[in-house]
């Protein structure tokens, strides 16, 4: 392969994300017709059309999608291999991270100034969404996720554990009593939460007397967004199960109530996925050592509220 592809191939990933020709320049301190003859030369090269051009946007082909694909994998191998070989050169370059919305709030995003601190050099591309992703087919490094994992060819580390707790806003309590046993909860409103993937709503467990109970309790509203969870409980909606983490300061303002606090849930895990790759590159390898330590050092805003392993 000659060493101009290369060039050519990384004109044509950021015309790409950056959505033009113009904008590509500018970040690559290009002229605007240098980064034109790259991609010509490449369709040429590979004599197939990549973008379909207008004067208003540029958007992929099918082919120029495909290609797009595997170019960002094969520059991001050379990137890596080059920074592995390299022990003086600090961990850089784009870091696509998804996260789950409660934990984003609660705990990722108010302790990313720590670690940006840490990398300068790492961009940090966070998504949040509380459903089920593919992490290959939608470019992501490392994926944080709450609860069991299913078989899956991704590596897993595990993170911690996070505490349940059931709770409604003081308005509901007051209209319609306050919960004393699991079983009560058949004679409230409950807000459930469910699963993209099967389209049901997610099962609540309690402790009792040592034996784990399971249900799932009556509602006439699910939803599956935890922002949307967490607005329905403080309307006064119904009661809700949620991270403790990302709760306890509803909790301690007053304007939600715990119930159900004798009959302690099981705490559900929380890992960290990636791609199962045998090198890892380095800018996600120290965010997922980060990550750990962000867990295990059970730094004050989490000390309570989540279990470190």
């Amino acid at each position: 392969m000659r060493s101009s592809m290369f060039e050519y191939m990384s004109i044509f990933v950021q015309v790409v994300e950056q959505g033009g020709f113009a904008k590509a320049a500018d970040v690559l301190h290009l002229h605007r017709p240098a980064v034109t003859k790259a991609i010509q030369h490449l369709e040429d090269d590979l004599g197939v059309k990549l973008l379909n051009r207008t004067t208003r946007k540029v958007s992929l082909t099918d082919e120029g999608d495909a290609f797009y694909q595997r170019t960002k994998i094969l520059l991001g191998d050379v990137d890596d291999i080059m920074a592995s070989f390299s022990p003086t050169r600090p961990p850089r370059g784009k870091l696509r991270v998804n996260a789950p919305l409660s934990l984003a709030h609660s705990v990722l995003v108010p302790a990313l100034n720590d670690f940006q601190s840490r990398y300068p050099d790492i961009e940090i591309v966070l998504t949040s969404t509380d459903r089920r992703i593919d992490l290959l087919a939608e470019g992501i490094d490392c994926m944080i996720r709450i609860g069991e994992l299913q078989d899956s060819s991704l590596v897993s580390r595990r993170l911690g554990e996070a505490k349940m707790v059931t709770c409604a806003s003081p308005d509901y309590l007051q209209k319609h009593g306050v919960p004393q046993t699991p079983e009560d909860l058949s004679r409230h409103q409950a807000l459930n939460f469910f699963s993209e993937r099967h389209r049901e709503a997610l099962e609540w467990s309690f402790v009792r007397e040592g034996e784990t109970v399971s249900f799932i309790p009556t509602g006439h509203i699910s939803v599956d967004n935890s922002d949307i969870l967490l607005t329905g409980c403080l309307s006064g909606l119904g009661i809700i199960r949620g991270v403790h983490a990302v709760l306890a300061p509803w909790i301690q303002s007053g304007k939600l109530v715990e119930v159900l606090g004798d009959y302690a849930g099981e705490a559900k895990p929380v890992s960290v996925l990636y791609p199962s790759r045998r090198h890892l590159a380095p800018r996600v390898r120290v965010f997922i050592d980060w990550l750990c330590a962000l867990f295990t050092e059970q730094k004050p805003r989490l000390q309570g509220l989540l279990q470190s392993e």
